[in-house]
């Protein structure tokens, strides 16, 4: 599997998402500065967290227009997987490959922490290794994480199944409480219209080697392994 990353500049999730990709798939991937205008044959492409352009105007918007994402967009609409972490879930939205916008924190405060996640689908490229309704562990790392959109777009995602993951306590109960940053409907994650673009706040690369406490992440990119590989 060829798998690309693509970097802007302030990117601090690359290398990461590099090698947790290259954990999974026992090759590198392509490394891809934001100001290229042409994208390898990738079978994966990732978006990942950071602070593109330090989100001096708002989170994503200015790397949405960056000269790689023309090819990424492209690719996107014609099928290839783009998984899009943190920093790259805003950038996403501002490119229009997936509703609504993510808003500052209900706390107007930066967070970091690891967050439970309960896994709303299993039938994804994303998401084959989990259990539907397993509950798992990422870390999140945001000032700017707290999804919004508007409530004919929630019932649209609702009634499509495009729910990825929602925020919820350790026994899956998705409360108040639980979602850290005042996401609607403790959203963390969606797909578009066809499964093959994900975007989600919290980082399932951080949590992809024993060595750093926790492999949740890992059958994230397992999964997509086996299932671009059948």
């Amino acid at each position: 599997m060829k798998a690309a990353v693509i970097v802007f500049p302030g990117s601090n999730c690359d290398r990461d998402a590099a090698l947790a990709l290259e954990a999974a798939t026992g090759r590198a991937p392509s490394m891809v500065w934001h100001g290229d205008a042409e994208l390898p044959q990738s079978d994966l492409i990732v978006l990942p967290g950071g602070f593109s352009y330090g989100d001096y105007l708002r989170s994503g918007a200015m790397a949405a227009h960056s000269p790689i994402m023309r090819e990424v967009i492209k690719r996107a609409k014609a099928g290839t997987p783009v998984l899009g972490i943190c920093n790259g879930f805003q950038v996403l939205t501002e490119a229009r490959l997936l509703p609504g916008v993510l808003m500052r924190n209900a706390t107007l405060k930066f967070i970091c922490k690891d967050v439970h996640l309960r896994v709303e689908r299993t039938d994804t490229r994303f998401t084959g290794r989990y259990e539907k309704g397993q509950v798992v562990r990422f870390p999140i790392a945001h000032k700017d994480g707290s999804y919004f959109a508007d409530d004919a777009t929630l019932a649209r995602l609702e009634g499509e199944g495009r729910v990825a993951f929602r925020y919820c306590d350790t026994q899956g109960q998705v409360t108040a409480e639980a979602n850290p940053n005042g996401s609607r409907r403790n959203i963390a994650g969606i797909y578009n219209e066809t499964g093959t673009v994900l975007g989600l706040m919290p980082h399932p690369e951080r949590l992809a080697d024993p060595a750093l406490s926790g492999t949740d992440g890992t059958k994230m990119f397992k999964g997509l392994v086996e299932s671009l590989a059948a």
